[in-house]
């Protein structure tokens, strides 16, 4: 009968493509790992490894059966989670995704709340982009996410949690840092600093920049909303920020924040989990709980 562990050993190949690290991986010795996937190989009577001086892969026999792998690795984990659920659903790990434009600016405000709510659950927080994100939570690395809602997001089971008005920053100097009533409309002729291809964010902005008639300033695309913010403090252009970004940076010498009038540009912030996920209780009460911080910032 094959063993689940030997699963574990067969997709930590496929994602290190190496022995020394898929093995460090799992905590065991290069030679344990080597020899197990030696004997599942011949207890199936396949091939299951290519295995060179400097690196290793998968065979296509591999290649099918990792897939497989996953899923059964998945079911099995979720049949502990299950299990411990039954015992205390507020009780036991609970790993947190979240993306680089949202986590530093939103888990001040949540966690504190979070623990006093469930002090007996231990969360680990996970930053990373949205599609690594949205893939870890359905091989079943991830528990729950918290991100803008997207369509493709379709086949997980959404929460919304709140709608995060987006905000112009400019130069202190820029001719819209002193119009009193800001309206998408003003954006019109302008050239928008956007973040790099991969930030949901970005998609977000300028689908609302693109509406007004504005265009993205491909001079320089950000990594981050910290790069971006000193880009426009430093008279670079102007950009659209997340007002949970912008709070405590308000007093700026060098930047403005300019709010919009109806209608105002938002993202939609969800918690998403996989459907049928099994601690819905403690789902329940994260969700309430951050509605609950995010509602005393207004």
């Amino acid at each position: 009968m094959v063993k689940l562990r030997d699963l574990e050993y067969l997709t930590a190949i496929d994602q290190h493509k190496h022995f020394g690290k898929a093995a460090q991986a799992c905590f065991v010795s290069q030679p344990t790992l080597s020899g197990q996937l030696m004997k599942l190989e011949e207890q199936l009577g396949l091939q299951l490894v290519e295995r060179h001086r400097r690196n290793v892969m998968l065979t296509p026999a591999g290649e099918q059966l990792v897939q497989e792998a996953r899923k059964v690795l998945q079911a099995a984990g979720e049949f502990e989670s299950r299990a411990k659920a039954l015992l205390d659903p507020f009780a036991g790990d609970l790993h947190l995704g979240l993306i680089p434009t949202l986590a530093p600016y939103l888990l001040p405000h949540i966690m504190s709340e979070l623990n006093t709510t469930l002090p007996n659950i231990n969360f680990f927080l996970h930053e990373n982009q949205t599609q690594v994100l949205l893939q870890q939570l359905d091989e079943g690395k991830l528990d729950v996410l918290i991100l803008p809602y997207l369509n493709e997001m379709e086949k997980f089971e959404s929460y919304q949690l709140f709608d995060e008005p987006l905000m112009l920053a400019t130069p202190k100097d820029h001719r819209l840092a002193f119009k009193k009533k800001l309206t998408l409309a003003d954006l019109q002729g302008e050239k928008i600093l956007t973040l790099a291809d991969g930030h949901c964010l970005k998609d977000q902005a300028m689908g609302y920049c693109f509406a007004a008639g504005a265009k993205e300033d491909n001079s320089f695309q950000a990594t981050s909303l910290e790069t971006l913010r000193h880009m426009v403090a430093s008279g670079m252009g102007i950009t659209l920020l997340p007002a949970l970004a912008a709070q405590g940076n308000l007093a700026s010498d060098t930047i403005h924040y300019g709010h919009f009038q109806a209608p105002v540009p938002v993202r939609g912030i969800s918690l998403v989990i996989r459907p049928n996920y099994s601690r819905m209780e403690c789902v329940r009460a994260i969700v309430a709980s951050v509605r609950k911080s995010i509602g005393q910032l207004k």
